[in-house]
């Protein structure tokens, strides 16, 4: 019966139209097929945007939709911020309460991650094929797309371990089982996509249009940060391996090296380095691209009203005094009573507290009630009242690009790699962080220090420098020190504590593959004791 209705539909079509053939043709007009997309240049190069794309997503960097601010809140799993409304799972993470099937961010995570994959991957199998391309621009494109998988692998390895390793475009029947390839595996890949696109790519960019777009001086900076992950206690099960120290300052010295050709230095104003209008700066290496109406984010609504990513006590009595003691030391000249007076100046440039003045008006106790502390970094909000149209911007206004790779980091990581490679410090270690500190006007480091003591120096001059950046996490879980520091109770400016952490060093130095995931694919083994 079925198919006597088909064919009395088809014959009635036939008679109400004609010879109107057209209206037989099937080819739809009202989307993309992969079969006919790959066509033109113009076609790839939309192909490698939608690769860039997914670093806005919930789960990479987000900023888009629903308020989101994914790179704000990845500080809120470390001491140094709160995520007190759980905001996409993030205070779960932060307490040790997630689990397999808390979703939010750790869901998200994984399945962005293989998007961004997906796409990496069907570009590079397409390129090739699109006609009227020159040879040049395909190398330069390609080298885009390993950049990117690159970054999107290495962000799995970094949460989850070892995950499936897939090279070719989505295929349903093919990937759907696959295991999870064991981490140095993945890692090696990661390696060999970062050295092709270091081979593929330019050093600069000269058209304001590629501005954001992957460069050789990027793809070098992510290598660095790759390795000194490998090197690091928990990558290595805390023996030190000097060779893996070597090669991660080997690799971020050849970006201090190449410098002056990539056009990297540090920006003058540690402040107004965050800011739109002077986005794209020469210590930027790689950021992820915003603007209003196209692609807004939700930053400045976040820092200003929401107060999810709210800064920590302990954050706070980790500055150093501007003479440049711990406010422990009797001669630091620290007051109790004055806690925020004569510390290093990045704290005023990075947070606001009770008392100071912001949005043109001074901090009561309360306006950000839930520590007192409310987060400036990438957000245009400061002690100036906002001019009258950006005064209230909410989600999808915000302009601020998010900096995932900056030229100090650079430093900071070739100070970290030379002082365990060499077995302490040496002159260029100590000139890599001065340089930092001198332009945040605080005084030098101590002369003489030995291996430990810089150690500490540099762990600490880190979580000051990126605070709000959304790595002391990684830093605190590659060191192996989440298991101190984030067993404890947090507090707000009066020092009244708000909740208590709790982590589990057996368990959460790695992330829980999603249990959806693993429905999918039962061949998905599940890290440890989760």
């Amino acid at each position: 019966m079925q198919k006597i209705l088909i064919a009395a539909g088809s014959a009635l079509l036939l008679i109400a139209t004609g010879c109107n053939t057209s209206l037989l043709d099937t080819k739809p007009n009202d989307r993309f097929q992969e079969s006919t997309y790959w066509t033109s240049p113009a076609a790839a190069s939309a192909g490698l945007v939608g690769c860039y794309s997914i670093l806005r997503n919930d789960g990479i960097y987000g900023g888009k939709g629903s308020n989101n601010a994914t790179a704000l809140w990845d500080e809120t799993l470390s001491p140094n911020a709160w995520n007190y409304s759980n905001s996409a799972s993030f205070n779960s993470v932060a307490m040790g309460e997630h689990n397999a099937s808390t979703g939010g961010i750790v869901t998200a995570r994984w399945g962005d991650c293989y998007g961004g994959i997906g796409r990496c991957n069907t570009f590079l199998a397409k390129i090739e094929g699109v006609p009227d391309m020159s040879e040049a621009d395909k190398t330069k494109m390609k080298g885009e797309a390993y950049f990117l998988r690159g970054l999107y692998y290495f962000t799995l390895a970094t949460y989850y371990g070892a995950a499936p390793l897939i090279l070719t475009q989505p295929n349903e029947e093919t990937d759907s089982d696959l295991p999870r390839t064991p981490r140095a595996e993945v890692i090696a890949q990661v390696i060999k996509d970062l050295d092709d696109a270091i081979s593929s790519l330019p050093a600069k960019y000269t058209s304001a249009a590629d501005k954001g777009r992957a460069t050789k001086g990027a793809a070098m900076a992510l290598k660095a940060r790759v390795l000194l992950y490998e090197a690091s206690p928990l990558m290595t099960g805390g023996v030190s391996d000097p060779a893996k120290w070597r090669a991660a300052a080997d690799a971020a010295k050849a970006v201090i090296t190449d410098a002056n050709t990539f056009g990297y230095k540090l920006y003058p104003n540690y402040r107004t380095m965050f800011l739109p209008q002077n986005e794209n700066n020469t210590e930027v290496i790689f950021d992820v691209q915003y603007i209003f109406p196209l692609q807004g984010s939700s930053f400045d609504l976040i820092c200003r009203q929401y107060n999810t990513n709210a800064p920590l006590q302990d954050l706070v009595d980790a500055y150093l005094m501007k003479n440049g003691l711990p406010r422990t030391d009797p001669a630091s000249g620290y007051d109790p009573a004055k806690q925020w007076n004569n510390r290093d100046p990045r704290m005023y440039a990075t947070f606001t507290y009770p008392g100071d003045t912001y949005m043109g008006a001074v901090v009561a106790n309360n306006r950000f009630a839930f520590t007192g502390y409310g987060m400036k970094k990438f957000s245009i909000y400061d002690k100036e009242k906002a001019p009258s149209d950006k005064e209230s911007l909410v989600g999808g206004q915000s302009e601020t690009n998010f900096i995932v790779l900056r030229y100090a980091d650079i430093l900071l990581m070739y100070a970290e790699a030379q002082n365990e490679a060499n077995g302490g410090p040496d002159n260029t270690v100590y000139a890599a962080l001065d340089s930092i500190r001198s332009r945040a006007g605080m005084p030098f480091i101590k002369p003489g220090l030995g291996q430990a003591d810089m150690r500490n120096v540099i762990r600490l001059e880190r979580r000051i420098e990126l605070a709000g950046e959304g790595l002391y996490y990684n830093d605190i879980r590659r060191w192996k020190t989440a298991e101190t520091v984030m067993n404890t109770d947090i507090y707000n400016y009066k020092r009244e504590r708000q909740a208590t952490r709790s982590f589990d060093k057996n368990r959460d130095y790695w992330w829980p593959i999603p249990t959806g995931e693993r429905d999918l694919n039962p061949n998905l083994e599940q890290n440890p004791f989760y």
